[in-house]
């Protein structure tokens, strides 16, 4: 298949980076069809769409009439048969488990045409750990994104199976929707920069969950040194303390590091709490006015509520 065959993206699971690979692939002019277990999801998602649409058209990125016309190319469908059926590129963010994204992969091999393209948006895990149950490994690889309202720049990592023909079109579709392209020569936990961030992250939280320091004054630390509007915690909360803890907890049982399992813990009790983050106005901030935003937060005078 060739880029210029690709029409239709089938999204597999609408949670907030499904929402916005959706929604870049349909403002560069892709159909676009959202697949999720559940309509409510579907429609808290759509919700949270028109949102970030009305984001970008603020900020100048899109026009109002790109923009209507960008919705327009949205559907949403929880017939896994219905959404998959004339599917030529699919995109995956569903959790971060390698037994469930393969059974996922699995079902939709027996429902997307030959030709379609897989590809899978994980955090931290390596395509090659689901490929063989996906059915068509070759046609399968990473295309892992970053915050669309902030980066442009994605992952494209290959797994020892991948064809070099899949390699090169999933490079073209990525620079077709507006992305810089970093191709990773091999497989690699957490591709470039997640690598970095994901031993950051560890970092953080071992300070946290030790208690060697609050959250406040370790993001104040990396915020006043490194001169960043914000510091680690701020970030895992725009993350979603969710995935934070997914993405902690199967490392945490996979290496066997008792620190790995101390962190994972630490935030799974927030997790528990319901404090998932931004998207729930509580994480380790509460938002729409955390306190590393507010005037005097370096010098600590500015307080989490």
């Amino acid at each position: 298949m060739k880029i210029e065959e690709i029409r239709r993206v089938l999204i597999l699971g609408a949670g907030t980076m499904g929402q916005q690979i959706g929604f870049v692939c349909a403002m560069h002019g892709y159909d676009v069809v959202f697949y999720d277990i559940a309509q409510d999801l579907l429609d808290v998602s759509m919700k949270r769409i028109e949102k970030l649409g009305s984001r970008f058209a603020a900020w100048g990125r899109i026009t109002e009439d790109q923009l209507s016309e960008t919705l327009g190319r949205i559907s949403v469908n929880t017939d896994p048969a219905e959404a998959a059926g004339d599917a030529d590129f699919v995109s995956e963010s569903i959790p971060e488990n390698p037994e469930l994204k393969g059974k996922v992969f699995a079902q939709f091999n027996k429902l997307c045409p030959e030709r379609t393209i897989f590809t899978t948006n994980t955090s931290t895990l390596l395509p090659s750990m689901f490929a063989e149950a996906t059915g068509r490994p070759d046609k399968l690889a990473a295309l892992h994104f970053h915050d669309v309202r902030t980066s442009n720049v994605v992952d494209v990592m290959p797994h020892p199976g991948t064809s070099r023909e899949t390699t090169e079109l999933v490079e073209a579709f990525a620079r077709s929707i507006g992305q810089i392209a970093i191709v990773l020569h091999k497989e690699n936990n957490g591709y470039v920069f997640n690598s970095m961030l994901s031993a950051w992250f560890y970092s953080a939280l071992s300070l946290a969950s030790n208690e060697v320091a609050t959250i406040e004054d370790i993001d104040r630390a990396w915020m006043g040194v490194m001169h960043t509007p914000i510091g680690p915690f701020g970030i895992m909360d725009q993350i979603g303390l969710k995935t934070v803890w997914t993405v902690n907890d199967y490392w945490a049982q996979k290496v066997e590091d008792p620190q790995a399992r101390k962190n994972a813990d630490y935030v799974k009790s927030y997790v528990d709490q319901g404090l998932l983050g931004a998207k729930t106005r509580k994480g380790f901030y509460t938002y729409p006015n955390p306190a590393f935003v507010r005037e005097g937060f370096l010098a600590g005078e500015a307080k989490e509520e």
